[in-house]
């Protein structure tokens, strides 16, 4: 696509009707800037498959244009991506300490640290990008270090929020520079693009602070060991778990890997306090009295192989959940997860813990990290923009946040709701939707990037569905005969010592259907192994209503 010299456009290449996945970018001329590189999780249809990343065909072939992957924050959904995006398009990293510490673990695991340019940012930072130049805002949210971009064009500013909400009594002591917002808007905003997670969510999100008291009066009141499962990117959250061990005498232990790796990161750059002889290792606890010990792990949305998932079942190695101990589930269930939380709540009630879990607002031990409408309204307020994007949300939370910009002076007609690979042109002020590019999902399954497509998991569900039948027959290249075989191998159709008679009649269909074949003269291999798998997916469908894969493996001698 080729670039329009006087023209600004911003595009969305993930995160606009979904959540998760965020990728933004912003065009001008030659110069690309792109703003995050999450990642999501997938649903079970994606059998196999261990992440989702955007499809950056449109970076990769406008590669000499991109000057910057800029990064609000540190959580997955925006960082999740960058070290299978690096592999394919590598590009200079911006981002804050913390955010760049979190992103360093991951090029390092994946061996790209060496050869990434990554350069640390703040509030003051100016980052010149060829035509386009990006400064800095800060706000807050679950995690420490967040900031929101305005990127100053030929056309005009356009603003990225970021993740945000407005906590005014923060526990990190980091404050939304709320006069730094209202100057930007002040000087005039062309575009924003404003986060939607909690558009439907009336009223003001509480401040992180309360649940910091909720949980250390669970800890004063617990009789044996305290088990607490938040995210650990929460980093706020992780201070006022630390802090509740200390007041109440408590050893904490950590137990998950990426609870270990961040809450390392954080304190190593000084974003939590730990004193001194508070953390013990997992193999420690059950030398110690129940009622000095609390445990800090992941698995607070029910993941299988998650720390609490293992605690559940009671096939965690060094720790164990007994009977009278409290388990507190600090976090709301993704839309998703509510299946796999309520297990897990299931079985630790079987063992006999005291479980609070559910709605944060009921338990008190969570609070939402994001901007709910009355936030929303106040940024809007505070930018005072003349085109509105909102991003980061289901179509129904981006529908309800163009209702909110109207209700505070957006004109009617100047909101964008995108789809990924959506892209608003604004030349001499005027804003239009008409273009898109190549986006989308690209399926990363192990290490191979994009290399499973809707063939390979056709296939994959074929297989989980009916299982597959290998069919062995070895033939002789000189008389055309079969000397050995049909030899049949089944996974996950029947079970073999039960299916006898189903299997011998199989065999029997196969040998009869290569005999006449080759009886024709018939010795084309790809004709053999079709006919096979014909006649013998007849027989089966008639006599089970199962479709097996059916894999001919035909060999001369």
């Amino acid at each position: 696509m080729k670039s329009q010299t006087k023209q600004l456009s911003i595009f969305a290449l993930g995160g606009v009707g979904e959540i998760g996945k965020n990728m933004y970018a912003i065009q001008y001329a030659d110069d690309i800037a792109v703003i995050d590189c999450g990642s999501k999780f997938p649903d079970e249809s994606l059998l196999g498959i261990d992440l989702i990343i955007p499809d950056i065909t449109y970076l990769i072939e406008n590669s000499e244009k991109v000057r910057a992957l800029i990064i609000t924050h540190g959580h997955e959904d925006h960082i999740g991506g960058i070290p299978y995006v690096m592999k394919q398009l590598n590009i200079p990293i911006y981002a804050t300490r913390l955010t760049m510490g979190l992103i360093e673990v991951k090029l390092k695991e994946a061996g790209l640290l060496a050869d990434t340019e990554r350069h640390v940012i703040h509030a003051e930072t100016s980052l010149t990008l060829g035509a386009l130049t990006a400064t800095f805002f800060r706000t807050n949210h679950s995690i420490p270090d967040c900031l929101g971009v305005a990127f100053h064009t030929p056309e005009g500013t356009v603003v990225h929020t970021g993740d945000f909400k407005f906590d005014l009594t923060p526990v990190s002591g980091q404050y939304p520079d709320l006069h730094r917002m209202a100057t930007i808007g002040s000087s005039g905003v062309l575009a924003l693009l404003s986060e939607s997670t909690n558009a439907e969510r009336p009223g003001f999100t509480p401040s992180e602070r309360i649940v910091g008291e909720s949980i250390a009066e669970a800890f004063i009141k617990a009789k044996q060991k305290v088990f607490l499962s938040t995210f650990a990117s929460n980093v706020h959250r992780l201070q006022q778990v630390i802090d509740a061990a200390m007041l109440t005498n408590r050893k904490l232990a950590l137990l998950g890997r990426s609870m270990v790796n961040v809450v390392r990161i954080a304190s190593e750059l000084g974003y939590l306090t730990i004193p001194e002889g508070l953390l013990i290792e997992a193999n420690e606890v059950g030398g110690l009295a129940p009622e000095r010990v609390a445990i800090l792990c992941t698995g607070s949305q029910g993941e299988p192989m998650a720390a609490l998932s293992r605690l559940a079942s009671n096939s965690y190695r060094q720790v164990e959940v007994l009977a009278g101990d409290t388990v507190i589930l600090a976090a709301t269930p993704i839309p998703g997860n509510e299946r796999n939380v309520a297990r897990t709540v299931d079985n630790l009630l079987r063992l006999g813990a005291k479980v609070i879990y559910g709605s944060g607002t009921v338990t008190g031990m969570h609070v939402s990290g994001h901007a709910s409408q009355e936030e929303l309204k106040l940024m809007l307020t505070l930018m005072k923009p003349r085109y509105f994007i909102p991003i980061h949300g289901e179509f129904r939370m981006l529908h309800q946040h163009g209702l909110l910009a109207e209700a505070v002076g957006v004109e009617p007609g100047n909101t964008f709701i995108l789809n990924n690979g959506d892209i608003v042109d604004i030349e001499n002020g005027l804003a239009r939707q008409a273009r898109k590019i190549t986006a989308g999902n690209t399926l990363v399954d192990g290490w191979g990037i994009g290399d499973v497509g809707n063939i390979v998991l056709r296939d994959r569900k074929h297989l989980s569905e009916d299982g597959i039948l290998v069919v062995v027959v070895t033939l002789s290249k000189t008389d055309s005969k079969i000397l050995s075989g049909p030899d049949i191998i089944s996974r996950g159709f029947v079970y073999v010592r039960e299916s006898e008679g189903l299997l011998d009649e199989a065999s029997r269909i196969v040998s009869g259907t290569i005999s006449k074949l080759l009886a024709e003269n018939v010795n084309q291999w790809n004709t053999i192994k079709v006919s096979v798998k014909d006649a013998l997916g007849r027989y089966l469908y008639e006599h089970t209503g199962r479709r097996p894969v059916i894999l001919p493996i035909i060999m001369e001698i």
